[in-house]
């Protein structure tokens, strides 16, 4: 049978995608199917069609999948940053592992797999401490902030969005009022013409300590003085700075920023050790689940106080500063030099004088260190972003032969690539511990501890 673009069709949910969509069949012909779950029978009407597969929305549930539960957010449809908010949390749980254990199965070879119980968290929800809200005109015109709808630009309105902290909505509500008394624009990105671009609101969980920052499209921010007495009178506000970004592109943040009231910085915990947070500093979002990843990544370094330790794409010096409570000697590599000026004031803070942090692509940091000043570490911790490692950095870090690597991925199927280089030049997998840090998504962080085989 040949299907076309608005077909109505039953289907029977049988898998899901990494991407989080249903996947189901008519006549052999695969669809995939936003907002449904494993088990689900259901009416869906098809909205692409491709020649292998197709693409479709879900109409009707004729049967809802054993799996499924209803969302705690009346815009999770609309929405999409919660693909998985329709599925019980413990199957979640349960789908993140197999697609972590599928990915080092297909893509990195492995068979023996040393997986152990994902760890999820017990409120999977209000648990960001970080949003970026996007500002801009509903259909009658009037100022308002969301989210954008899935694949789209269009600015689905939600001022309190269930993963973040509670306190976003009072601030939203001050900022917008602000906006319509005194007619601030709103950005329109067709015309690249207003001024509000996006709110960033971050939160310190414990402190209290509240941060605004306004990415404008200009340099001024109109009436900020009246801004800022609003905001100040919410509780726990630190700081509120604007950030200026004029770029036609998708990119939210600016590279500078301008503080306009109280300080440049806020300040949390992870265990005992406290970082200063910019508007522009990289920091895990969920600070309860990243207390759990990085005890994980210590625990797998199997510190004895007498090791040198290399921590790669270290940003803020986040995990650098938290190895640093058990290392003798840590060394941070970072791009972005505000990230390695962070890690240096903060572990200031922390009294730690024996991190040292460099600025630099690790690919070509580490392998000077280790030519020019015959630096080697004991143990390697990686946290790459999505792309993974880079063939060069995995060779220079076998060639260094340090007893243990610790890495941390936020993408399964470069980790999974990653892992089979290390694997055929001398090292074995010891153990996998996937943590839920972004619950409702498809996301899924992964620590995996790599040891070196003795000849």
């Amino acid at each position: 049978m040949t299907f076309k673009k608005n077909d109505l069709v039953e289907v029977q949910i049988e898998d899901m995608s990494q991407a989080g969509l249903g996947i189901g069949r008519a006549d052999g012909y695969t669809m995939f199917v936003k907002d449904t779950v494993i088990g689900d029978q259901a009416s869906v009407r098809i909205t692409k069609v491709k020649k292998n597969y197709g693409f479709a929305r879900l109409e009707k549930l004729l049967s809802p999948s054993a799996l499924r539960t209803a969302p705690a957010c009346p815009l999770a449809r609309p929405c999409g940053g919660c693909q998985l908010q329709m599925m019980k949390y413990e199957e979640q749980l349960r789908w993140k592992e197999q697609k972590v254990r599928n990915d080092l199965r297909r893509l990195g070879g492995f068979s023996e797999i040393p997986m152990e119980p994902i760890l999820g968290m017990e409120h999977p929800f209000r648990y960001r401490n970080k949003a970026q809200y996007p500002i801009g005109y509903d259909k009658e015109g009037n100022v308002t902030a969301g989210f954008y709808a899935g694949r789209t630009h269009t600015i689905i309105p939600a001022e309190d969005c269930l993963l973040g902290a509670p306190v976003n909505r009072e601030i939203l509500e001050t900022i917008l009022s602000w906006m319509r008394c005194y007619h601030i624009p709103a950005y329109r990105e067709s015309s690249g013409e207003g001024l509000v671009r996006h709110v960033l609101i971050r939160t310190g969980f414990t402190t209290g300590e509240l941060m605004v920052c306004l990415v404008i499209n200009g340099q001024s921010l109109p009436r900020e003085r009246e801004l800022c007495e609003r905001l100040r009178r919410i509780p726990g506000m630190a700081s509120v700075s604007v950030c200026p970004n004029t770029r036609r592109d998708n990119v939210i943040m600016g590279d500078s920023f301008r503080t306009i009231f109280g300080s440049s910085t806020i300040t949390d915990r992870i265990g005992r050790v406290q970082y200063r947070i910019s508007p522009l500093s990289f920091y895990q979002v969920n600070p309860l689940q990243t207390k759990q990843l990085y005890r994980t990544a210590l625990e797998y370094a199997g510190l004895t106080g007498q090791e040198t330790v290399f921590d790669l794409y270290c940003g803020i010096g986040t995990i650098s500063l938290f190895l640093a409570q058990k290392a003798k000697k840590v060394y941070g590599v970072e791009i972005i030099p505000q990230a390695v000026a962070d890690a240096r004031e903060n572990a200031v803070l922390n009294q730690i004088e024996h991190a040292e942090f460099f600025v630099g692509k690790a690919e070509e940091v580490v392998p000077r260190l280790y030519a020019e000043q015959q630096l080697r570490a004991d143990v390697v911790v990686v946290d790459p972003p999505r792309k993974g490692c880079g063939e060069p950095l995995l060779k220079t870090i076998a060639d260094m032969s340090p007893e243990r690597v610790v890495y941390v991925s936020c993408d399964p199927a470069t980790l999974s690539r990653d892992l089979k280089f290390l694997c055929a030049r001398g090292y074995a997998l010891q153990r996998v511990q996937c943590v839920d840090m972004f619950p409702q998504t498809v996301h899924v962080e992964t620590v995996v501890l790599m040891s070196r085989v003795k000849e």
